[in-house]
């Protein structure tokens, strides 16, 4: 049971989806409900030692579980498959715009950050496909973003933060690190992002 876990496991990793308790209990351990525990912590106690990936549960009302890497940097071997490359080369631009901008941005000014880079909502790009699709859809069901509407406001607005995957993948001191690069600034330029990249990981 244990070995038949980690391949469901790292098989639902590939496609970077929120594994549930009931899809664990219905798929894989079925009637050994009883021993449900022991068999996830060895499944958990195997993929650490062997892959390097750490089972966390992100829910503990729902019960959903995630794959993270345990070396999280931003331009993590495991994080970066090939194909998937430039999907995360944008989602950490991404993340970086809205860590900078106080970890909360509206609809409005992420697309309009996006048109900066030549990247448009609702027009086909030709490595990310749709990409308002990727942002809204595939991104919060990866739980890498997740989305929240503003209240009172019409037409309706939307605000972007980082979701839970990201927190535990990503380090914001990478993520300021990689910006101040950029601009040719030191990290302590931004007072309040560097004192939350230094209080986080």
């Amino acid at each position: 049971q244990v070995s038949e876990l980690v391949q469901f496991l790292l098989l639902k990793d590939q496609k970077k989806i929120p594994i549930k308790r009931a899809d664990m209990l219905k798929t894989v351990i079925r009637e050994y409900r009883d021993a449900y525990s022991e068999i996830v912590n060895k499944a958990g106690k195997t993929l650490q030692e062997v892959f390097g990936l750490q089972l966390v549960e992100i829910d503990s009302k729902r019960h959903t579980y995630i794959l993270i890497n345990n070396e999280p940097r931003a331009e993590s071997k495991y994080l970066c498959r090939d194909k998937e490359k430039e999907k995360m080369g944008l989602l950490l631009i991404i993340l970086s715009f809205i860590f900078m901008k106080g970890n909360s941005v509206k609809d409005s000014a992420l697309w309009e950050f996006l048109h900066l880079l030549r990247v448009y909502p609702g027009k086909e790009h030709q490595v990310f496909g749709d990409v308002r699709k990727l942002v809204t859809e595939e991104f919060v069901r990866q739980k890498y973003l997740e989305i929240t509407p503003i209240p009172l406001t019409d037409p309706p607005e939307f605000k972007y933060q980082w979701g839970p995957r990201a927190e535990k993948e990503i380090s914001k001191k990478d993520v300021l690190n990689a910006v101040a690069k950029i601009q040719g600034k030191d990290p302590t330029f931004w007072a309040s992002q560097y004192s939350e990249a230094q209080a986080t990981r």
